[in-house]
C-alpha cells in the first residue's frame, strides 16, 4: 500500500497543472493516467488563449482573464523545470463577426485588414483585433509531464483507477498495482470523468460528455506565412510560426468516436481557403480528432464531488488550454482549505442535480448529421 497527500485521476493539462501547483505548496501528489499523459484533448487542442472569445459563456470571463494573466509565469515555470521551450506562437487574433455585429468603435477597416493579413477576403464578416496569444499544445505535451516529475509529482501512466473508497479522514484509491491512501482525490479525467470507478456521489455526479472535434494542419507553400490567428463563428486558422497552420474544428456529438472523416476535413479546408486563399494551395500535413469534455451548460465543473475529500476539475470544453493555470490555482486553494480568489459558484459540480445533463442538444447535430464547425 502506498500513500500520498493527493491522488489525481487524469494526466491531461488540467490534472498535471493542478499537480504542479499542489506540489509547489509542499503536497505529495500522485497522478494516475489510464493511458499516456497529455494524449487526449490536451494533445488535440488548437492552443488559442481565447479569453475574449465572444462565444465564451459570460460566467467564464473572470477565470479566463485570471488564467491568461498567469500564463507567462506559468510557462516560465514549466520551461525551467522541464528544460523544454514552450513559446507563444502568435500574439494577435482577428476575431470575426457577422457584418454589422462587431463593436463599431473597434471594427477594422479594409485597409487595416490588408495591412495585417494580406490576401484576406473578409466577405460579409467584420473583424476586430485582440491582443490574444496562442501556443502549440504539442510543446506543452512534451514539457508539462517532465515539469511535473521534476517538481516531485509521481506520474503513473497506463494505470486506471479501479475504484475509490472515501472515508472520514482519507480516500483509498485502488489501482491495478496497489491501493493508494490519500487525504484527497481529484477527478481530472476529462471526457472520461463520469466513469463509475472514479466515484458516484449523487446529486453531484460528473455531468460531462465527450464532444468530438476534427482538425487539420497544413504546410504553406513557397514563402507564404501567416502570423495572426483568424477566428470566425464557424472555424479558426491558427499559425504555428513555422509555415504550418492549424484549422478547426468540428463540434460533434458522437460518443467516444475519434474517426477522422475526409469530408469534414475538406469542409474545414474549403472554409479556411475562402477566408485566406493561400490555404487552397497548402499541403495537408496532419489531420486528427479529439474529445472535449462538455457539461450541460458548457462551463467547467470545479469543486467538491459530494464528499469532503473528493473533488473534480473537468468540463472545460473548448478552453482547457486557456484555463489550465487558473483552474490549477483555484482548485489547489480549495483542496488546501483556502478560500478561492474568484467566485466558483457558476462551476459548482452539483448545479445540475439529477436533471438532463446532455450538453450538446442545442449546440450541434447528432453524429448521423453533417458535423458543425466552431472554434475549439
Amino acid at each position: 500500500m502506498e500513500s500520498a497527500d493527493v491522488v489525481i485521476a487524469g494526466a491531461g493539462i488540467i490534472g498535471l497543472s493542478l499537480a504542479l501547483d499542489l506540489a509547489a505548496h509542499g503536497l505529495r501528489v500522485t497522478v494516475l493516467e489510464r493511458a499516456r499523459a497529455m494524449a487526449e484533448a490536451s494533445w488535440a487542442a488548437a492552443g488559442m488563449l481565447a479569453a475574449n472569445d465572444p462565444e465564451n459563456p459570460f460566467q467564464l470571463r473572470e477565470l479566463s482573464q485570471r488564467s491568461a494573466h498567469e500564463y507567462p509565469a506559468w510557462l516560465a515555470q514549466i520551461e525551467q523545470l522541464s528544460g523544454r521551450k514552450v513559446p507563444f506562437r502568435t500574439q494577435t487574433t482577428l476575431q470575426a463577426f457577422a457584418y454589422g455585429e462587431a463593436p463599431a468603435q473597434t471594427a477594422l477597416t479594409a485597409p487595416e485588414l490588408r495591412r495585417l493579413v494580406p490576401d484576406l477576403i473578409a466577405g460579409n464578416l467584420t473583424f476586430i483585433r485582440l491582443d490574444e496569444r496562442s501556443l502549440d499544445p504539442r510543446d506543452l505535451c512534451a514539457a508539462l509531464p517532465l515539469a511535473a516529475k521534476a517538481a516531485g509529482v509521481k506520474l503513473i501512466e497506463n494505470a486506471s483507477v479501479i475504484s475509490i473508497s472515501p472515508e472520514e479522514n482519507q480516500v483509498t484509491v485502488q489501482t491495478p498495482a496497489t491501493p493508494i491512501v490519500a487525504a484527497h482525490f481529484i477527478n481530472c479525467a476529462g471526457a472520461w470523468a463520469p466513469s463509475p470507478a472514479l466515484g458516484r456521489f449523487s446529486p453531484a455526479n460528473p455531468a460531462v460528455t465527450p464532444c468530438k472535434g476534427q482538425m487539420t494542419t497544413v504546410r504553406l507553400k513557397d514563402q507564404q506565412n501567416l502570423l495572426i490567428v483568424l477566428r470566425t463563428p464557424g472555424f479558426y486558422v491558427v499559425p504555428r510560426g513555422d509555415g504550418r497552420v492549424t484549422i478547426g474544428a468540428t463540434v460533434e456529438d458522437c460518443g467516444f468516436d475519434k474517426t477522422v472523416q475526409p469530408q469534414a476535413i475538406a469542409r474545414l479546408l474549403q472554409s479556411a481557403a475562402r477566408l485566406w486563399p493561400p490555404i487552397a494551395h497548402a499541403e495537408v500535413f496532419e489531420s486528427w480528432a479529439g474529445l472535449r469534455p462538455a457539461s450541460a451548460d458548457l462551463l467547467p465543473l470545479l469543486g467538491q464531488m459530494g464528499h469532503p475529500r473528493c473533488w473534480i476539475a473537468t468540463g472545460h470544453f473548448r478552453n482547457g488550454i486557456l484555463l489550465a493555470p487558473g483552474t490549477a490555482s483555484v482548485l489547489s486553494q480549495l483542496v488546501r482549505g483556502t478560500v478561492p480568489e474568484i467566485d466558483l459558484t457558476p462551476f459548482d459540480p452539483a448545479r445540475f442535480g439529477s436533471g438532463n445533463t446532455r450538453p450538446l442538444d442545442r449546440l450541434v447535430p447528432r453524429s448521423s448529421d453533417k458535423p458543425a464547425t466552431a472554434a475549439l
